[in-house]
């Protein structure tokens, strides 16, 4: 009978999925309350990480916050550098850049960024979930309050947890709003909400959306909605280091029995034959495998996937599963590690990771993309400027002989401070008049349009177009060189 449980397992184990019921329902996971090493330095990683993310949007630079995404503005600050439409291909330099790093991380490390990093994770195992330990109790109790009619002690818990997960959902929104609108204009939305009923309405919907993935979607996140999960599947390969199971050492499994007797010989036992280690009180049913069959790794699992199965996309590689079987192997007085961070060759062959050439290539593209992004990041100016001849004019001649163009210079302003110039001629002897105002100056954080005639004597003219140079000045030192195209009339020899 044993036998055929046993195979049973091993053909129908990835036929179903942990959250989807026989009947196909959502199947709540309501996973054992985590301990261990591990989960304590993912603890305190967390705390890093949310200190990060709530004061962050507080710091400035120059009057201006240190990260600002403004996608509706198409204004991004990024450590305190300005980037506008204008610079969108070393955005997508670094996007190109950020991709290939983490096909090159999940290559060599797997999901590990899933369960450490990813701020759906950290907000769902790290804060709300830990709320959830709080007002409802472990995984037991749990599933007893789920199936509890509606009493006082149910209504009192489910309120709670409601109040409370909305509130840090609201708080969420707000947050992640700031880093699209900067905190400074969003403090001031929120002390004028009447004027600003857009604003507010979107924030509601963003925190309905929060609320609902924290309170019923949770895993489903992952396991539904986040590409990376099946990206993964393309990435890995058999050196790759994940939270793998150690089949060899574990398989086959067998439950523990009690032993009815045995030779005993320990200097502690006060009786003879009452031995009082519990190693020697139980024995396996198999003594080869490690495995008790335990399922101390599933109960704790946010997904509810048996990692003895091998890797699977459910799997966020939230090390929950090591600590658990940690403390199991532990308490039989057997080696830690059955379940670890490991590759599928280290464990089938006991070698250490490969510097692959599949990584070596990765590697070789990841460094000329940062090579590339570090360069245009050296070589990127302050003040942008593209001169263009105004549309649909050609040249005019003056009463004194001379011709003219007139010519539009778009600048932008990349920095926090503004930017005075003056023009001068480069390679050539004419004269350069401002059409309307004669400030030039470059706000920060802005834009700015200036025209202006460019007029040049007949004899200078040597042919229909002429390339000019053109100096921007900033305090007498040169910022900048901006060509233009002169039209004049067609010379015949």
């Amino acid at each position: 009978m044993e036998e055929t449980i046993v195979q049973d397992k091993k053909g129908s184990f990835r036929d179903t999925v942990a959250t989807i019921t026989k009947e196909g329902g959502r199947n709540f996971i309501n996973p054992k309350k985590p301990k261990g090493k591990l989960y304590n330095l993912r603890t305190r990683f967390s705390i890093f990480y949310l200190i990060i993310f709530f004061t962050l949007p507080f710091i400035k630079v120059n009057d201006a916050p240190l990260l600002m995404l403004n996608i509706l503005e198409r204004k991004f600050i990024i450590f305190g550098l300005i980037f506008w439409p204008q610079d969108f291909f070393i955005f997508g330099i670094a996007m190109l850049t950020f991709v290939v790093f983490v096909i090159l991380f999940t290559v060599v490390f797997g999901r590990i960024f899933c369960g450490w990093a990813c701020p759906q994770t950290i907000f769902m195992e790290m804060v709300f979930r830990k709320i959830e330990y709080w007002i409802d109790g472990d995984s037991t109790r749990q599933k007893q309050l789920k199936t509890m009619p509606w009493n006082a002690e149910k209504i009192k818990k489910r309120g709670i947890k409601f109040i409370i997960f909305f509130s840090l959902s609201f708080i969420i929104a707000n947050f992640f709003l700031a880093y699209l609108i900067s905190m400074d204009e969003l403090l001031g939305y929120l002390q004028n909400p009447s004027a600003h009923i857009a604003t507010l309405i979107s924030l509601l919907i963003f925190t309905t959306v929060f609320f609902f993935v924290y309170w019923w979607f949770r895993e489903q996140a992952c396991i539904v909605v986040c590409p990376y999960g099946r990206l993964q599947g393309v990435l890995l390969d058999k050196n790759s280091i994940v939270v793998a199971y150690d089949y060899q050492r574990g398989e086959p499994r067998g439950k523990l029995k009690k032993a009815n007797d045995h030779d005993c010989k320990c200097t502690d036992c006060k009786e003879e034959g009452a031995c009082k280690s519990i190693a020697a009180k139980f024995e396996a049913i198999v003594p080869k495998g490690d495995c008790i069959d335990c399922f101390a790794c599933v109960r704790v699992c946010p997904t509810g996937i048996d990692i003895r199965n091998g890797t699977q996309l459910e799997c966020v590689n939230c090390t929950a599963c090591i600590d658990a079987c940690d403390a199991i192997m532990t308490s039989i007085e057997k080696s830690k590690g059955l379940i670890r961070y490991a590759s599928e060759n280290s464990i089938l062959e006991k070698v250490k990771l490969k510097f692959t050439p599949r990584i070596k290539a990765y590697t070789a593209v990841l460094t000329l993309l940062l090579s590339l992004l570090v360069f245009l990041l050296v070589s990127r100016t302050d003040l942008d400027a593209r001169l263009m001849r105004t549309a649909g004019m050609t040249f005019t001649t003056l009463p004194d002989g001379r011709i003219s163009n007139l010519y539009n210079l778009k600048l932008t302003n990349k920095t926090h401070k503004n930017i005075p110039f003056t023009l001068k001629p480069e390679n050539f002897k004419g004269e350069i008049q401002y059409v309307g105002s004669s400030s030039l100056t470059v706000k920060k954080e802005a834009y700015a349009q200036l025209q202006f005639f460019v007029k040049l004597n007949r004899n200078d003219v040597k042919s229909w177009k002429t390339e000019l140079q053109i100096g921007m000045y900033q305090d007498g030192k040169k910022i900048k060189t901006i060509t233009a195209k002169f039209i004049g009339p067609e010379i015949y020899n």
